[in-house]
């Protein structure tokens, strides 16, 4: 007769073997997300500071521009809250006008024939040039900066929302149609939906990208006093290279955390897409 091997009772507080390994699996994966990252900026420190040593009117000692930004917080910190509302305010307007105009256009052809070229044009026409333009017509405010800034978040967004839009399967669009749905219900239960992926993805290229223009339209912009683009600007001409890269400095972790944060309204947002099952098996 088989005897049977007696299970050992498994101590309180104790995990299971599984739960280790799951456990174990994490920490690897996290370990493989933050640890190549980490070495890539240590060693992008130690060649900073080698650079700095040897060419001091290239690069300045990352030393400086970290007591810069520690010495005074808050001139950078208001500088950086005007740079973002230009931004802010340029990517709402850009990108909702984009997005009503590509929701236009997927129900009008005739709408997307007349319209696509002329974005195409607006897009292939550099900003710079039409800057001094806009500052004659509308003065020294946030006007010809958030005008900068939402013509170049403009396309992308356009672009993608357009392609998500007309991306619909035509198996669920037969079925929509056998249901006899109206036009709007299409639209609003089946082609928004199914473009959400797409927007999403225009997003995370435009919020950073809205920082760029709002820069690039404090350099062209004339007459601004705030932001850091314009402190960019001043600090250069007078060779403070010190205060150029502590606002640098303050640029990419602005830019940082508005991709952190469409990534996160993403992961949100798309739990049920392909995409995001992926990333996260």
């Amino acid at each position: 007769m088989a005897t049977s091997t007696p299970v050992r009772p498994r101590p309180e507080g104790e995990a299971s073997p599984k739960r280790g390994a799951a456990r174990r699996r994490r920490f690897g994966l996290r370990l493989s997300v933050w640890l190549p990252t980490a070495v890539a900026v240590v060693i992008v420190g130690f060649a900073w500071s080698a650079t700095a040593e040897d060419q001091p009117y290239l690069l300045p000692p990352l030393a400086e521009v970290g007591g810069i930004l520690v010495e005074d917080p808050l001139l950078f910190v208001n500088n950086a809250w005007a740079t973002l509302s230009i931004a802010l305010t340029g990517v709402a307007f850009g990108a909702g006008t984009a997005f009503v105009l590509a929701l236009l256009m997927s129900e009008i052809p005739l709408l997307r024939r007349a319209i696509m070229p002329l974005a195409v044009i607006l897009n292939v026409t550099p900003v710079i040039a039409i800057a001094p333009a806009l500052v004659v017509a509308f003065g020294f405010g946030m006007t010809p900066k958030v005008i900068v800034t939402a013509i170049i978040t403009f396309f992308p967004v356009l672009i993608n929302v357009t392609t998500g839009l007309r991306s619909v399967s035509r198996p669920v669009l037969h079925v929509f149609s056998t249901l006899h749905a109206s036009r709007l219900e299409v639209l609003l239960r089946l082609r928004i939906p199914s473009s959400l992926p797409y927007t999403l993805a225009a997003l995370r290229v435009v919020f950073p990208l809205s920082i760029v223009g709002a820069v690039v339209a404090e350099f062209v912009a004339a007459g601004s006093s705030s932001g850091l683009g314009t402190m960019i600007r001043n600090s250069a001409a007078t060779a403070r290279l010190e205060y150029v890269y502590a606002a640098v400095a303050c640029l990419a972790v602005m830019g940082v955390l508005m991709l952190a944060l469409i990534t996160v309204l993403e992961r949100r947002l798309l739990f049920w897409h392909e995409s995001q099952q992926r990333t996260t098996s």
